[in-house]
């Protein structure tokens, strides 16, 4: 995206940056000083927690407002050992179906109103509310009630006991204030101006949002927890991964939190002003396959629905080979809908193997064959073919979707590749308009988020193909009822091997996560499932600028 006041800012910067690299004092505030420049390659969605679902929306929000408790180090989440309060102040189980969490005191909306219990039990009811659509929602559904025993306690009440309530209770949902949005009619809060000018209550404050360009957040110099590291963030949104990496080498941008393949990485590497931050990924790229036929919603699709093509496609791709091409050492061929941040990743999954020889002899064994010679397979009257739709922001999966059309064109199938900006392309996935789509999942560290993309539960959010299995289902809700984590481990093992079996997509690549950070900053810390959570605690030392920053902070 390009347009005349983008420019401008662009602009803008270059000269503020070319100030600061050449020397002129900086101006701070005590020992605070520091902005970081995050570019991006797609802008936000919407800024208001139930409803976001863009990557871009979900990392700023994550600054705006904030959980009750947060996984610790160890990102854990059986149990509530391991997690460390937010704007709880402490909490207990009253019974194994009763949670009561006491808020802190002291917190407080960017608009000076106290967070209350009457907020958390609000913030609830409109996770759950069907209107409001909320991605998040399934990861509520055993949880019964929210209420407000006093101004500081909310009490959760559970349908059932299991591993991971106190992990439902407090990760899914970031609080939103009741005093602004209880008048909101709920199947309008997605559109709502609130979520263009929100008011949150975490350590950043919204400042502007221009569409397809900018936004800003600055600090909250009294946020309760500390104030942060940094006085301003500004999000700039590029629109693709060459212009993001130029401008961070180019020293206009501070921050790219994924760097893509071993080229870009070396570029950051020769840079003096820059640093690469290795951390752990929860992502994995896959292709998905539409069970629906796209013109017609309520046939099933003329390709897809049977199981003999799917596994087939699946084991054409010589997936390893385009990990090796897109990212080199940085890579890992994920065995299904997995990732390394999740503890079930090492459980001994059996992927669909890579033989083409085969793939080919059980197409022409269903009856695929090129009977006009024109190197496309047919059956009936119909060719072997599809459209992949492809998010322009991303440059892994564009180079890899080009491998996959020429691997897949070896043995006769022919693939269209349809590229479209990330929320064109999102929107028409989640509408059901594709053959398959070039979809990226991450962010949870719990593997009921299997379940949130290939259960039948999630038709309607991230599971945009429409994929049924009642096997993964049953085997899905057992898991998640399990109490313990052995009985867990097994039931999560059996869902996703029955997911790789059934191949409802192909599991292209789970990158090993990679960032371009300016060398300035301190305590820089990313985390797998959110990497943007903790860039509040980042910080400019005095003792290191010895010019001015770019936006005279």
């Amino acid at each position: 995206m390009r347009y005349p006041q983008f420019r401008q800012l662009l602009t803008a910067l270059t000269v503020l940056t070319t100030s600061w690299s050449c020397g002129a004092e900086l101006t701070c505030e005590g020992d605070w000083c520091g902005t970081a420049v995050v570019v991006v390659g797609a802008d936000a969605d919407v800024l208001l927690p139930p409803v976001t679902q863009q990557d871009v929306g979900i990392a700023v929000s994550d600054l705006l407002f904030l959980k009750l408790a947060d996984v610790g180090p160890s990102l854990g989440t059986i149990g509530d050992a391991d997690f460390v309060p937010v704007l709880a102040d402490s909490w207990q189980f009253v019974d194994p179906l009763t949670l009561e969490i006491t808020l802190r005191a002291d917190a407080r909306w960017h608009d000076g109103a106290p967070v209350t219990a009457e907020d958390v039990a609000f913030t609830f009811d409109v996770y759950r509310d069907t209107l409001v659509a909320s991605t998040a929602s399934s990861r509520l559904d055993r949880i019964s009630s929210v209420s407000a025993r006093d101004t500081h306690t909310a009490v959760f009440r559970f349908r059932q006991a299991y591993a991971e309530q106190f992990f439902d209770a407090v990760y899914h949902m970031r609080m939103v204030p009741k005093h602004l949005l209880d008048t909101v009619p709920r199947g309008e809060l997605a559109s709502h101006p609130f979520g263009r000018n929100p008011v949150g209550n975490g350590p950043l404050r919204f400042v502007r949002w221009d569409a397809g360009e900018t936004i800003e957040l600055e600090a909250d110099s009294g946020f309760f927890l500390g104030r942060p590291g940094l006085r301003r963030i500004i999000w700039r949104v590029t629109g693709d991964m060459p212009t993001a990496l130029t401008q961070l080498v180019a020293g206009e941008a501070d921050v790219l939190n994924f760097l893509g393949g071993p080229d870009n990485v070396q570029r950051v590497e020769e840079a003096e002003h820059l640093r690469v931050v290795d951390y752990p990924s929860s992502v994995y790229g896959y292709v998905q396959f539409n069970f629906r036929d796209p013109d017609q919603p309520a046939q099933p699709h003329p390709l897809f629905s049977e199981r003999v093509i799917r596994r087939a496609l699946s084991g054409a791709i010589d997936r390893q080979a385009i990990v090796r091409a897109i990212f080199g050492d940085h890579g890992l061929v994920p065995p299904g809908p997995v990732s390394p941040a999740l503890w079930i990743w090492n459980e001994g999954f059996e992927a669909l193997p890579f033989d083409s020889a085969e793939a080919g002899a059980t197409l022409a064994s269903a009856g695929w064959r090129d009977s006009d010679g024109d190197g496309i397979l047919d059956r009936a009257g119909r060719s072997l073919a599809f459209d992949l739709l492809v998010p322009t922001s991303s440059t892994v999966r564009r180079r890899a979707a080009q491998i996959i059309q020429d691997q897949l064109r070896r043995i006769g199938v022919g693939v269209t590749i349809t590229e479209l900006e990330f929320n064109a392309a999102l929107s028409r996935a989640r509408s059901g308009a594709f053959d398959a789509f070039f979809g990226s999942y991450g962010g949870e560290i719990s593997p009921a988020s299997v379940g949130e993309v290939w259960s039948s539960a999630a038709i309607g959010g991230f599971n945009y193909g429409g994929y049924r299995n009642g096997t993964v289902d049953r085997l899905v809700n057992e898991a998640n009822a399990a109490t313990d984590a052995t009985t867990a481990r097994g039931r999560w093992r059996e869902a996703v091997q029955a997911i790789i079996d059934d191949a409802p997509a192909i599991w292209i690549y789970s990158p090993l996560m990679t960032a371009g950070v300016h060398t300035r900053f301190d305590n820089v810390s990313l985390r797998p499932d959110q990497w943007a959570t903790n860039l509040w605690k980042w910080s400019v030392p005095t003792t290191r600028v010895l010019s001015r920053d770019r936006f005279g902070n």
